[in-house]
């Protein structure tokens, strides 16, 4: 698309000249357009004097933003497929910034752009960069001796409280994605029932979400305990653990290893191509289909007690195969199992509806509720 004029960006619902003030009274971007092709041409703005660069999350190369004449108007047009919702920020230098012409933010230095035909996520509020997400009020201190060190846990009771939900790397769904808030609203339009969620952080994501006993012993062992301890109301004998990513991996080997402990898991993107050696391979993706996970499932454990929610993000090409082969490997183990694919790359913006929606899944008894 060919900028031209003195109002180049009134395609976009931008009337006015690049850089003056009314100009930027009005600017509300990202704003996109059809591309003609199925997809989308999205206009990103930035106000300042130096160059940046428009990052985004597991999706795209970094783009360049060109200055408008000599204004202190910085743009890019990216072309964007159809169905995509991606966490981004601007970058200057070694600092990133979120995006002051967009409300919808993702902690202080990010910010989430859909397409127009992306999904909807009605229970997550746009939060702006300079908001401060609610914490939940009970905060408990873990120290570890399986693991070592000490953490903060936190636990809200959603709705009142009930089956606990375990979410991995708990500090993104504190700090950068209002968790508790949304949960809040899933339970009260009656989308799931109450649960009581427990924020866990991770202090070293690739040595405690690999395919290994350590965390499990210690939430079976050290943590559950000191929940049931803390007076916050909650079922300890139903467990839901989700997780994205290596979190997700780590989610389902805790099923297949720990299945007294975990039964209902919700898990987007799990990294399930990983084996004890895919750390060191310059293409970890490259190593065997479905990975470490993928061989113990080919062995047939019965898996009829899991209940196993699956989702992934359709514009993760390399990501699809090695978790299509899991997914199907372990409804052929036993399991009940649902499989989604959501409207992102490996970007917990896109995963959000899905961890509403797949927990409450695997809570209901016949598998048919949804958020």
């Amino acid at each position: 698309m060919e900028l031209t004029g003195e109002e180049p960006f009134t395609g976009f619902g931008l009337p006015g000249a690049p850089g003056t003030e009314d100009f930027w009274a009005a600017a509300r971007t990202p704003a996109s357009v059809p591309d003609g092709e199925g997809g989308w041409t999205t206009l990103f703005l930035r106000r300042g004097s130096e160059a940046a660069t428009l990052g985004f999350e597991s999706w795209s190369e970094p783009v360049p933003l060109r200055r408008w004449g000599v204004t202190d108007c910085w743009y890019a047009l990216v072309r964007m497929p159809a169905r995509l919702r991606v966490t981004y920020r601007f970058l200057v230098g070694d600092a990133a910034y979120a995006d002051p012409c967009n409300p919808a933010g993702a902690g202080g230095e990010r910010s989430v752009a859909a397409t127009p035909d992306a999904p909807p996520q009605p229970h997550w509020p746009a939060v702006g960069a300079d908001d401060v997400l609610p914490l939940p009020r009970t905060r408990l201190r873990w120290t570890s001796q399986r693991l070592g060190g000490r953490r903060t846990v936190r636990v809200h009771p959603a709705g009142g409280g009930g089956p606990l939900v375990l979410l991995l790397d708990g500090d993104d769904w504190l700090y950068l994605h209002p968790a508790a808030t949304a949960f809040d609203s899933a339970v009260a339009s009656g989308g799931m029932p109450p649960v009581t969620l427990v924020f866990l952080p991770a202090r070293d994501r690739a040595a405690e979400f690999g395919c290994r006993p350590g965390l499990w012993e210690a939430v079976r062992d050290e943590l559950l305990p000191l929940v049931a301890e803390s007076g916050v109301p909650a079922d300890t004998d139903r467990l839901v653990v989700a997780g994205q990513s290596l979190g997700g991996l780590s989610a389902l080997y805790a099923a297949l290893e720990f299945p007294g402990l975990v039964s209902r898991v919700a898990c987007q993107s799990p990294s399930v191509w990983w084996t004890p050696q895919a750390a060191d391979l310059a293409d970890p993706l490259g190593g065997p289909l479905g990975g470490t996970l993928a061989a113990r499932l080919r062995g047939r454990p019965d898996l009829s007690g899991l209940r196993v929610a699956f989702d992934v993000g359709e514009h993760e090409g390399r990501m699809l195969p090695h978790c299509a082969l899991v997914e199907d490997l372990t409804a052929r183990a036993g399991a009940t199992v649902r499989v989604s694919r959501s409207a992102s790359g490996h970007d917990r913006a896109g995963w959000r509806h899905a961890l509403l929606r797949d927990v409450a899944w695997v809570l209901a008894p016949d598998g048919a509720a949804g958020t």
